[in-house]
């Protein structure tokens, strides 16, 4: 029984159908994972009107759920040490608890905020233990796709919060009800995780895998493999600019990304006056455009194995369509209007993405294998600081949302005073106001607030150039021939040494 509550190793590195078990279930635990995070985003007026929570305190939650995932995800750095598997397997049981039955018991909005970082904390640790998990079971030829999938994690998180939403919430008509949900798939994850998830032994994962032609040696290698040499001083082996810059450079080329799930909704549905159900249809061709473009690109970068051109064609035309997205704002744009340009913007920052994902772990591996979920908790703990000071700036730029989010209710009490032959009081009149004012200043703070984002593309695409990784795909197959020679000569080598 001990073994099966906590010894989750694997002598030997699975053949090819045990690993891609492993992977698509590392990808399905990632999409509940986020399901449970994003639960709020599909319900985001409903919830904050049911609350009486305002909109800066709302934003000001989020940052502070980022905060406690930023440090959360230093401490899985420890993973490389102790083991990831059993991180996400536990860690999947306490998300489902709290989304199945706390969430949506919470009548304040302090107990929302209470529930809300515990999840966070959470999420920030399997932030970095997942991808950890990816980066094992996938060696560098095949790790785009292997990426690929993992980052639709997020992004199936979203779509499925859009979707469960669109189908269900004009039955339950709560926003209790869609945690509750959210609760019971989480839960079922949990149960399949306990039972099947595993991971390599420290011997087979500490060491750079190329290809899976490297299997051989890489289980001769694991019998003499020194495990603690390869872990002393991990954070002075890992803060190098060429870790810290692109984990930095990949958090701001985010931003429009982490505005979009937290914000995106209030966004349709205050700005292009379109209802929950249509700002969440726009929502469903965004990530289902973006989970497409991820495993797209995975399969061609792996194909001509380079990474860095792109990451530059991503970053540059997520430059092109946000602009064009952005400028949309106080005008009458169509659906279709709308949705093409999220769905543009969405490929090519999907593109970029999943393949800064490839890269940024090859540029960990060239310091040091045994680290990779120390390097990936660098990332995520700047990840989640840029999140933070994303969610504490974006109030004070956007000033507009908090009475637009209450206008129905005002809108709703001015004409039922005109129905009954009363004269709304001055108060209302105020309200009132502050809505049409709001309305008229919404656009262009919006769009101040996406220029921005589009900044933050500018310098991730600066710090492509400090990464590892090819820029020739014709380069890159000479390394890897390179490679298997010299994989060819240590087999030879260590098959002719005597037998003890």
């Amino acid at each position: 029984m001990s073994i099966s509550l906590w010894r989750r190793d694997l002598p030997h590195y699975p053949d090819a159908g045990p690993r891609r078990f492993y992977l698509l279930l590392v990808v399905a635990i990632t999409i509940s994972l986020y399901y449970s995070l994003y639960a709020a985003s599909g319900v985001t007026p409903l919830l904050l009107a049911g609350l009486h929570l305002p909109f800066r305190d709302f934003v000001f939650i989020l940052a502070g759920g980022n905060l406690v995932g930023a440090f959360a995800s230093l401490l899985a750095g420890l993973s490389d040490r102790f083991g990831r598997a059993n991180l996400v397997v536990y860690g999947l049981l306490v998300v489902g608890v709290l989304v199945a039955f706390v969430m949506p018991s919470v009548t304040t909005g302090a107990q929302w905020a209470l529930g809300f970082g515990a999840i966070s904390f959470v999420e920030g640790i399997i932030l970095v233990a997942t991808p950890a998990l990816i980066r094992d079971f996938s060696p560098q030829v095949g790790r785009a796709t292997a990426m690929g999938f993992w980052t639709i994690g997020p992004v199936l998180g979203s779509l499925t919060v859009s979707l469960v939403t669109t189908l269900t919430l004009p039955v339950t008509r709560t926003w209790q009800s869609e945690y509750r949900i959210c609760g019971a798939v989480g839960l079922a994850m949990f149960a399949i995780a306990f039972l099947f998830l595993r991971e390599l032994a420290p011997a087979l994962r500490d060491q750079l895998m190329v290809s899976e032609r490297d299997r051989t040696l890489v289980e001769m290698r694991a019998k003499g493999l020194d495990i603690e040499a390869g872990l002393r001083n991990p954070w002075r082996q890992m803060l190098h600019a060429d870790v810290i810059a692109s984990a930095f450079g990949v958090s701001v080329l985010l931003l429009f990304y982490y505005t979009t799930v937290a914000f995106g909704l209030i966004y349709l549905v205050t700005v292009f006056r379109l209802s929950v159900g249509e700002a969440n249809e726009v929502a469903n061709w965004n990530w289902a455009t973006n989970a497409a473009a991820l495993i797209l690109a995975g399969v061609l970068s792996d194909r001509l194995r380079v990474r860095k051109p792109f990451m530059i064609l991503g970053g540059l035309g997520g430059l092109v369509f946000i602009a064009l997205y952005l400028l949309q704002a106080g005008g009458h744009p169509s659906f279709a209007r709308l949705a093409f340009l999220v769905c543009a913007q969405s490929l090519f920052v999907g593109f970029a993405y999943v393949t800064w994902m490839a890269c940024f772990t090859e540029t960990v591996e060239a310091r040091n294998p045994a680290l990779t979920a120390t390097g990936l908790a660098i990332w995520g703990w700047l990840l989640r600081l840029v999140v933070t000071a994303c969610f504490l700036a974006l109030p004070f730029v956007v000033k507009a949302v908090n009475p637009l989010i209450e206008a129905p209710y005002y809108i709703a009490a001015y004409r039922h005073a005109l129905a009954a032959h009363l004269a709304p009081g001055a108060a209302l009149l105020a309200h009132l106001a502050a809505i049409k004012a709001a309305a008229e200043a919404a656009p262009g703070q919006w769009r101040s607030w996406f220029w921005i984002c589009e900044a933050g593309i500018v310098v991730f695409l600066g710090t492509v150039f400090l990464m590892r990784g090819r820029w020739s795909p014709k380069a890159a197959r000479a390394d890897d021939a390179a490679h298997h020679a010299q994989v060819a000569r240590e087999l030879a080598a260590l098959r002719d040494q005597p037998a003890e």
